[in-house]
């Protein structure tokens, strides 16, 4: 196998798949981040601690990510003093996992909160009783994090379980590289291209 082509079988017994047109890409993207709506934001602290947390999206539209959280909590911090995060998602039922390195901002647009707010988002903020913060969409607490993505990797199988373990197994006995997956990445020059056509729109 060639190191010039473009699908590759790494050490990890992955093939990484260029081939495919960034819509594709983005489609199958899509369809990893739906399957588990539940995701994990990674920020770094001012001391160079890396944290995570488990958050769901209330928006994933033209590939910017946001989510409605509450501005007391320490990732508001770590996001002030270091913009860049990861959003990780993983399908539990097909092991396609996406890890989406990004920069965040963040927002108090009331027009677009009111947009993203739902009950869902209202069971994370309690009314303190005094009249200002109550847990509502108006509660000065509520605040949106945006994250735009600077690159985004991914992998999809391309075997059932059963392909998956009989690969394995393969593998243990004759010590031969399996391929199960395919790793996709959406470079920052095609994200640059979406995010254009969004503006466009």
């Amino acid at each position: 196998m060639s190191l010039s082509n473009t699908s590759l079988l790494t050490s990890d017994s992955f093939v990484r798949n260029d081939d495919l047109t960034p819509q594709k890409k983005i489609d199958g993207l899509n369809a990893i981040v739906k399957a588990n709506h539940f995701g994990m934001l990674t920020t770094v602290s001012p001391s160079g601690e890396v944290h995570s947390r488990c958050m769901a999206p209330a928006s994933t539209e033209g590939l910017v990510f946001q989510f409605l959280a509450n501005n007391a909590s320490y990732k508001f911090d770590e996001i002030q003093a270091n913009a860049n995060v990861n959003l990780s998602f993983i399908d539990t039922s097909t092991t396609n996992w996406a890890s989406i390195a990004g920069r965040a901002t963040i927002s108090r647009d009331q027009a677009q909160i009111d947009k993203l707010w739902s009950p869902f988002v209202a069971g994370y903020f309690s009314d303190l009783g005094d009249g200002i913060h109550k847990g509502d969409k108006n509660d000065p607490r509520v605040s949106i994090i945006n994250v735009t993505p600077t690159e985004i990797r991914y992998w999809v199988s391309t075997s059932t379980a059963v392909g998956r373990a009989v690969e394995h197994a393969k593998g243990a006995v004759t010590g031969k590289l399996t391929a199960p997956g395919e790793i996709r990445t959406i470079t920052p020059e095609e994200l640059q291209l979406v995010f254009g056509l969004n503006k466009a729109h």
